[in-house]
């Protein structure tokens, strides 16, 4: 689902190609994944995109030379992630700063928190990357993740890690403000070992998925008009949430990735695809993710919520939380998720306006979406 590029500096595939690729006009959003050495980029990628698990990226080693990995795991998640080496400098010729900060791309800066002095080196080197990228592209968006927070628990006390990401955000900030550079990064707190990097990799790729707003709102409109607490829609492949309705609760990622690690793993044992089964024992390839149009589930949490889970396009899924005191009938509850999933297979084909109309006990909610996915006018009209 996701195929790495490593371009080694070589007469005939050094650079030229990597330019060939960059340069490439193939429809992906190009992220910028930066910082130090042993600052866990190529960590983040490998446990986000390549599945690898936590412990296993002890034994990576440095990033010596660019490597682009070009994600394709559904519709909205188009990715091409551009992983450079620590400390890259920006200096080569057939590179140029121009041909790298596109209007397309984004700056993910990656700063180890553990390092103690030598994060003040990782801000320096920011500075100079905010520098070299704002004189290209002034609007670029740029994220900074202050990363590997787990060792709080080893090394820092809590107060003593809040003081030390204080510091970092100061100093960022303050440059910028000092050398008037109109940029304004987002900060994530971030760790391999738990959810957070999925949460903030999750926000990171939803600002490059252009149906962004559309989408929102049809989550919103079912959250409405089905009284559900909290609604998303998750790539299954990598578990980020491509969206998720505008309520203020965001207290629940962790268990909606949870929920869909659930139904792929009994998919995967009691799958009755026995072809598939005796291909993949043939083979050494990585099994295919055991997730199609028949998959779904409605799980009871032990804190009074009620998990429905449903495939709304390839891997897509629908994920919604609602109070078990919820009082809706649950043949309404499959029509809407039902509308919700062809609105959202419409969203992706077509550029004309369109509506669609979810049914609640009482009223008909409808979301309305624009032409393009910038600048859209969308409405909600309630009918009795």
């Amino acid at each position: 689902f996701s195929e790495m590029q490593q371009f080694e500096e070589s007469p005939t595939t050094g650079y030229n190609t990597v330019y060939q690729s960059i340069a490439a006009n193939d429809g992906r959003a190009r992220i910028l994944l930066l910082g130090a050495k042993r600052s866990g980029k190529t960590s983040i990628l490998q446990v986000v995109f390549q599945k690898m698990s936590p412990h296993e990226t002890w034994f990576l080693e440095n990033t010596t030379s660019l490597e682009v990995t070009d994600i394709s795991n559904n519709a909205f998640v188009q990715l091409k992630i551009l992983d450079f080496p620590g400390g890259y400098e920006f200096s080569d010729k057939k590179l140029p700063p121009e041909s790298i900060f596109k209007k397309d791309a984004s700056i993910v800066f990656v700063i180890d928190q553990t390092d103690g002095q030598d994060d003040l080196t990782a801000v320096e080197h920011f500075l100079d990357v905010s520098r070299l990228a704002h004189g290209v592209n002034p609007n670029l968006d740029i994220d900074i993740l202050i990363h590997k927070v787990e060792a709080e628990a080893e090394t820092y006390h809590h107060d003593d890690l809040n003081e030390r990401v204080r510091q970092i955000r100061q100093v960022i900030i303050e440059q910028l403000r000092e050398e008037r550079l109109n940029i304004h990064p987002t900060f994530h707190l971030t760790s391999i070992h738990n959810h957070t990097i999925f949460e903030a990799f999750s926000k990171i790729v939803q600002k490059r998925i252009p149906q962004m707003n559309q989408l929102e709102k049809l989550l919103s409109g079912l959250a409405l008009s089905c009284r559900v607490e909290k609604a998303y829609v998750f790539d299954v492949i990598s578990k980020i949430y491509v969206a998720t309705d505008n309520s203020d609760m965001d207290q629940f990622y962790e268990i909606c990735s949870n929920a869909i690690d659930v139904v792929i793993d009994v998919s995967r044992i009691y799958s009755i695809d026995k072809d598939s089964k005796e291909a993949k024992a043939k083979s050494n390839e990585n099994a295919p993710v055991p997730f199609d149009a028949k998959s779904g589930a409605m799980m009871r949490m032990e804190n009074d919520y009620v998990l429905h889970l449903r495939e709304v396009d390839s891997y897509l899924a629908l994920v919604c939380l609602m109070k078990t005191n919820a009082d809706i009938n649950s043949g309404l509850l499959e029509y809407n998720f039902a509308c919700f999933k062809k609105a959202l297979k419409d969203l992706k084909v077509r550029s004309v306006p369109m509506q669609v109309k979810l049914r609640s006990n009482s009223k008909t909610v409808t979301s309305s979406r624009g032409t393009s996915a910038r600048g859209t006018k969308s409405r909600e009209e309630k009918k009795t």
